[in-house]
């Protein structure tokens, strides 16, 4: 029986020493810096307008303010924020390696490459939460920050503040998980990253215009279904423009479906990429 349970245990113990060590690499790198400042930049503008607000005197709109929260949420902080983020954590995670001509010493470790992988995966799905659900906790405590004290303790113990707040951060969580399995196995496929980012990003992009089934094949699809305030279209865009489709969902999947596929997704997409991973060779003079 103990010899049954020895390489569960000793693949958990390889996957904690990966996660240790890829962790300081993802979360301190100098050429990482830059997905801080994307992640965070819209705090800075939610504290900048609550600051004019506080300073001019001037009241807000809370329903108004809640809308527009939601449509900056869903049109730069999953499509861009989040995306390239992830682009630039997962990505890195195996090309990285590459560049710094030091996978190999990886590969001659006593390590099976599907630990490996997991490994790195939960690295840098770790280093992703802790940058991006952390600005959005802080991005709704800079948005509603000039608000009377007692509107948001009536927002909070008598509306939806609590459960908006716990759909944010499920959302920005499930966006990680979703967009860093597509953006690991990218990384462990393609030599070049900017193919398979275009590639991807067009296709999110392009969503809301596709048949139903193919919509189910999207990381955006999901996260939409999720978001607890939909956006009305005449918020960002024109009434009866098409592009309203790209953050309208027209046919959104309930919570429970779009929780289990987003990660019927992502188990799948690092599946294939293990099964790559195990063919693949080192040659850093191709690179």
């Amino acid at each position: 029986m103990s010899f049954l349970k020895l390489p569960w245990a000793l693949w958990r113990r390889q996957i904690v020493a990966v996660v240790r060590l890829e962790l300081k690499k993802t979360l301190f790198a100098r050429r990482g810096l830059w997905i801080y400042f994307l992640a965070f930049a819209p705090v800075l503008l939610y504290a900048a307008h609550s600051f004019s607000m506080i300073r001019t005197g001037r009241r807000g709109n809370f329903g108004e303010d809640t809308h527009i929260f939601a449509a900056v949420f869903q049109f730069f902080y999953l499509r861009l924020a989040i995306f390239f983020g992830c682009v630039g954590i997962f990505m890195n995670l195996f090309r990285g390696e590459v560049l710094d001509k030091s996978l190999h010493y990886y590969f001659l470790a006593p390590i099976r490459r599907e630990v490996l992988l997991v490994g790195k995966y939960l690295s840098g799905l770790l280093a992703a939460t802790a940058i991006f659900c952390s600005s959005t906790l802080i991005q709704l405590v800079a948005s509603y920050w000039y608000f009377d004290s007692n509107v948001i303790r009536d927002y909070l113990s008598h509306g939806d503040g609590l459960g908006h707040g716990a759909a944010y951060l499920g959302v920005t969580l499930l966006a990680c998980i979703g967009y860093g399995s597509i953006f690991l196995a990218a990384g462990v496929v393609f030599r070049n990253p900017l193919v398979p980012t275009l590639i991807v990003l067009v296709w999110e992009t392009i969503n809301g215009f596709l048949p139903p089934l193919m919509q189910k094949c999207s990381v955006i699809f999901y996260l939409k279904s999720l978001c607890p305030v939909s956006v009305p279209a005449s918020v960002a865009l024109h009434k009866g423009n098409p592009l309203a489709l790209i953050v309208v969902n027209v046919n959104p999947a309930s919570a429970a479906t779009a929780i289990l596929g987003l990660l019927i997704l992502s188990v799948a997409v690092l599946a294939l990429s293990s099964l790559r991973l195990r063919r693949m060779e080192i040659e850093y003079g191709a690179e």
